[in-house]
């Protein structure tokens, strides 16, 4: 495969050169708590063909310490983003959407999240780990999403460890919290429209019976700033 079309990967000083990945706005960003939320935003999830997705759970710091995860649980089209707070009854609602085999959920390190919805009960079907999508940039090892940002659309996508190791299952997300999950799962969605255009994507992504609503010509991941 040529790779000398597809730029290297930058180093973390060039990164930090670049524009700042402009998130979704803070009215685009929804946070959901009980079943009549769910039921509010029903037929818009379930329209849509690509959904961006990722989870968040508290961290557990002492030895012995049972992981209760996810906590948190980000869904996100073009135009916005979910984050479900945890519950058996959001865990009911969820279930058919990540099941749905004509939906395709995309995101980045996947394994440890479908490990946790396995021990919820919930079934993952038609999901992409866009990790393993930059071969063709000579790059063999999985990419993490701010690298993949980087490469794509040159941009910094911030990645906080104080952030991505706060309490996820507190009841009152803090805005940087809600900040950094709506990215997580919006900015999946852009790169995977972006793989898309460019013939990347791996040919055994499931079949669908909806058209993916692509805009690459539309997508503005950096700031004016």
């Amino acid at each position: 495969m040529d790779q000398s079309k597809y730029p290297p990967l930058p180093n973390k000083e060039e990164i930090q050169g670049f524009p700042l990945f402009q998130n979704l706005a803070t009215e685009h960003i929804v946070v959901i708590q009980n079943k009549e939320q769910c039921q509010a935003i029903e037929t818009e999830l379930t329209q849509a063909a690509l959904l961006g997705f990722d989870s968040e759970s508290k961290p557990t710091f002492q030895k012995g310490e049972v992981a209760t995860g996810p906590h948190l649980i980000q869904l996100a089209t073009q135009e916005r983003a979910y984050l479900f707070q945890v519950n058996a009854e959001i865990l009911a609602f969820l279930n058919p959407i990540f099941a749905n085999r004509d939906q395709i959920k995309v995101g980045f390190g996947l394994k440890n999240d479908a490990h946790l919805f396995r021990k919820k009960g919930i079934e993952l079907n038609s999901v992409i780990e866009l990790s393993k999508c930059f071969k063709a940039f000579g790059l063999e090892n999985p990419v993490g999403l701010k690298n993949a940002m980087a490469l794509l659309f040159r941009v910094n996508f911030p990645k906080s460890k104080s952030i991505s190791t706060s309490n996820w299952s507190r009841k009152q997300l803090l805005p940087q919290q809600i900040a950094y999950a709506a990215a997580d799962a919006y900015a999946p969605v852009l790169v995977f429209e972006e793989l898309l255009r460019l013939g990347l994507l791996p040919k055994e992504i499931p079949n669908t019976s909806l058209k993916l609503r692509i805009r690459p010509n539309k997508i503005n991941p950096a700031s004016d700033a």
